[in-house]
Parts: structure tokens; C-alpha cells; sequence
């Protein structure tokens, strides 16, 4: 056996790892489960001009829908575009039959924000990145 490490995987042993752990999952949940295609989505905010504002960039799978990032302008902030943007994204997850809404922040961005929007934190990696704490979220929708 060899271990190799490589910063550029070639997409067949990638596929290999996915049928892999697929193959295994198939013991423990059902089929239709197992071989759910993942969801990806955004919601975007623009101006008149067609100028993206700020947007969510999300996927989701299994019963969960995962906001991988929210950005908004300095421009567009403090006026309830966040907010809106968040709406938009869990009707589109509820609208999918997603049960629950996860995320990540970092201690200088928006835990106080999306535990307005109804999150929980259900766990912090201290340090992560060095001198910060990064928050993972939770909303059941």
C-alpha cells in the first residue's frame, strides 16, 4: 500500500471515495437517502443595475441545507437585507422538504445576527482561524 498526497486529485479517485463511503452509508440509511443528489443554490440581492449587493451561496442534503456563505456589501448593510436574504434562502429549503438550516461564523462576523434569525450554536472551535473562535448554527425550520 501507498499513501499519497495530492493538491490536485484526479476526479475518478475522487468519484471512488463517493461511491466508497455511499456503498457503506447504504448499511446504515435508506437507499433514497444514500443516493440523494445535493442541492445547490444562491440568493442574490442587486441593484437596479443588476449589481450583485451581497447573496447566500448554500447546498443541501439529506434533511439538512447548509449556508456555505452570506455576504453583503458595505452599501446594501443595515437595511434588512440580511434578514430578507436569510427568508428567502429557508422558504427555498423548506420549499425543498429541508428540515434544518446550518452554518458557521466567525467570532468577528455574525453569531449575533443569525441567533436573531432563531440559530443555536451547537458547538465553537477555539483558535480556529488563530485567535479567533469559529461558531457552528443550527435552526430547525
Amino acid at each position: 500500500m501507498n499513501i499519497e498526497v495530492t493538491s490536485e486529485p484526479s476526479k475518478d479517485d475522487l468519484k471512488t471515495i463517493s461511491k466508497g463511503i455511499e456503498t457503506y452509508n447504504q448499511n446504515f440509511i435508506p437507499d433514497e437517502v444514500v443516493f440523494e443528489k445535493d442541492t445547490k443554490f444562491a440568493v442574490f440581492v442587486k441593484n437596479d443595475n443588476g449589481k450583485v449587493l451581497g447573496g447566500i451561496r448554500a447546498c443541501a442534503f439529506w434533511n439538512y441545507c447548509i449556508i456555505e456563505l452570506l455576504w453583503i456589501s458595505e452599501e446594501a448593510r443595515g437595511m434588512g437585507v440580511g434578514t430578507q436574504l436569510m427568508a428567502s434562502a429557508e422558504e427555498y429549503a423548506i420549499d425543498k422538504g429541508f428540515e434544518y438550516m446550518r452554518t458557521e461564523t466567525l467570532s468577528f462576523q455574525a453569531r449575533p445576527f443569525y441567533e436573531k434569525q432563531g440559530y443555536m450554536v451547537y458547538g465553537e472551535l477555539k483558535d480556529y482561524p488563530k485567535g479567533q473562535t469559529t461558531y457552528c448554527l443550527v435552526k430547525k425550520l
